[in-house]
Order: C-alpha cells, then structure tokens, then sequence
C-alpha cells in the first residue's frame, strides 16, 4: 500500500460489518532475508506484558498457546513504524494538487492500461457480479501498489507487533489506533494458522496492509475471495482474487450500482452557510434541498440525486481549495483510506486509465 494506506486499513467500522469469509491464501511459505538489523530494535519475548497478550490471543481464538507466544516473541520493535505513523505536527497545510501529483502521473496510467488490458474479462465480470465499476477497481489497484509494482516490504508481524505493543502516545487517536492493530495482529495469528503460512513470511506495508490491494488481515478474512477458482484466495499473486476481493469489499460497504461518486459544485455566496456544510465533514447527510438551502448550488443530473451528500474540501495548501459534492459511493472508496484526497486520488486514476485505453 501504499495502504498506503493502509487498504485497506485503517478502520475500526470493518471490524464490524460483515461475516467473516473463509479465506485461504498462498503467499511464500519459506522466510524472506530478514529486515536490516539496523532497522530492528529489540525482540518481543523480552517484554512480559506482551507474552501475556500472547496467552491471551491463544485462548481467544483456541490456539497453541506455545505457538503464539513464539511468534509474537520473535517479532521486533520496529522504530521506523513508529515515526511513520506519527502524524504530521498540528496546522501542516494539506495540498490536494500535490498530493494527487504523487499517484496521477505517466507511470500509473500505463500500468493501468497494462492491466486492464490483461484483465478486462475479470474486471467486466467483477462489475456484473458486483456492481462495482472497472475504474473503481483499478483506481484502486494502482493507488496502493501500482498493480502490484510496490507491495511494501515491511515485516508485517513486526509492523503489527510494533503498534499493537508501542503505538506513539503523542497520537490524538493513540488508544483507539492501538486496539485496532491489537486485533489486526490477532487476526494475522489466525489466519496464519489456519493456512499454515509462517506468520514471521508476510511481507506488506508499515501498517500491516497486504498484497495488491493492500488488504490489512481482518478485511483478507472478511472480504478477499477465490476469484479464479482455484481453491485458494492469492492476494499477492492472482489479479483475479485481487479484482474480486476488492470488488466484494466495496459491495460490502455499500456500494450503490450506478450512483455518480461526486458531483461539481459552487456557491451562491449571498445564503453560503460554510460551517453548517463543512460539519459533517465527508459523512453524507444533506439532501440535494437541504445542501442548496445552504448556499451550495449543483446543476444537471445533481439535482435528481435521491440519496444525501456532503460537501468535499481539498485543501491546496496556501491557495483556495477545491470542492465537490460527494455521494454515497464516495463515502464507500473513504472506507478503504479515511481520506477524502485518498478517494479522490482512486477516482482520478480511474478516469485517466479509462479515458487512456479507449484513445
């Protein structure tokens, strides 16, 4: 991922929508060439209270209780986690344009038009079955690792281990993000077991997320899918399981078949009531009534939207910002990276992957 965000990745509401799928995968089953030492700090099985969670994971999910403690103990502090999950200090402006320049560039549209190209009958099933369409899902792909190009190479039991067990308290959210990885790491435990995959062998981003489409462990459970019928579910290596698990994550979510993601939109600057519109944030909960009510105007197929919507700000850090009117389905993408700039980056390369293959 880019995971990135982490696909896939950063949400407690997953861990609470939808039964778990059975998954099985297939990633290396020998261990990869260790991480730098110099990267590592200290093994868990010097620390006690994480031996202890140990126990208490192997009792949960009914697991050798040796098993677990021996591969949470070889797990390692991993410092350079820390300081990549630190968020950037209080006021530092955000840049939509910058930003998007990082994921919309030469190099994501070919390799978009590569693999659409290669998988165009998985992606035209998928959106049948689905509902989701094929740019979403590429959108997707290329966002989190250039289809499959930049996988992240990251220990993911150590990653996991690392903000389970020393999560920087400097976070505002430090509590909450620690619990979540506490149960990401529960949750590679036992998908580890079940497949029989050497826990210390997946490799994936510093937060975890694995695979093409960077799926953190709980949402590989819940929504990766055997795809192209082979008796297994491949994250890492087969398009066909990755372009179904990621169409079956958003139907999960909610997606909406044939419900725009955003809409244009201006202001009438004589009844604009910023703030109302802005305090939702990307939560959708104004009608098409409601919103221009406020002082947001919309135009053509926007003003027979049926279902509510909210007002998108993207930041260009000291000119002013972009708007949109975002839909249901935007809010949908923002499940995968709670970002508004993170949907829009997956709704852009979309487009230009889509527009590049029909020139």
């Amino acid at each position: 991922m880019t995971r990135l965000l982490c696909h896939s990745l950063w949400l407690l509401t997953a861990a609470l929508l939808a039964a778990p799928v059975q998954a099985q995968t297939a990633p290396r089953k020998t261990r990869p060439a260790p991480a730098k030492a110099a990267a590592a700090g200290p093994l868990y099985a010097t620390r006690a209270d994480v031996l202890r969670e140990a126990e208490d994971i192997a009792a949960r999910r009914d697991l050798d209780v040796e098993w677990v403690r021996q591969a949470i103990g070889q797990a390692r502090l991993l410092p350079s986690v820390v300081r990549l999950i630190t968020p950037a200090p209080s006021g530092t402006p955000k840049n939509w344009r910058v930003y998007r320049s990082r994921f919309i560039d030469p190099v994501r549209i070919r390799a978009g038009v590569r693999f659409w190209q290669e998988h165009r009958a998985t992606l035209e099933r998928a959106e049948q079955e689905f509902g989701v369409p094929a740019e979403i899902v590429v959108g997707i792909i290329g966002v989190e690792t250039i289809y499959g190009q930049q996988t992240g190479n990251f220990p993911v039991i150590d990653a996991l281990a690392t903000l389970a067990f020393d999560f920087p308290r400097a976070h505002p959210r430090a509590a909450e993000r620690q619990a979540f990885f506490k149960g990401e790491l529960e949750q590679l435990l036992s998908l580890s077991h079940r497949t029989g995959v050497d826990p210390h062998s997946w490799r994936g981003s510093y937060a975890g997320a694995m695979g093409m489409p960077q799926f953190m462990p709980s949402s590989w459970v819940r929504y990766a899918v055997d795809y192209d019928g082979d008796g297994k579910v491949d994250l890492l290596h087969s398009a066909d399981d990755v372009i179904g698990s990621v169409a079956n994550y958003f139907k999960a979510f909610g997606w909406q078949p044939g419900m725009p993601s955003v809409y244009p939109v201006r202001f009438d600057t004589a009844r604009l009531d910023m703030g109302t519109l802005m305090a939702p944030d990307i939560l959708p909960t104004f009608s098409v009534a409601s919103f221009q009510a406020k002082g947001a105007v919309l135009e053509g197929e926007a003003l027979q939207h049926a279902g509510p919507l909210a007002l998108v700000e993207l930041q260009n850090g000291g000119d002013a910002p972009q708007y949109v009117a975002g839909t249901e389905n935007f809010y949908v993408i923002t499940r995968y990276n709670w970002s508004s700039y993170y949907a829009m980056s997956v709704l852009d390369l979309g487009q230009e992957v889509k527009a590049a293959l029909e020139r």
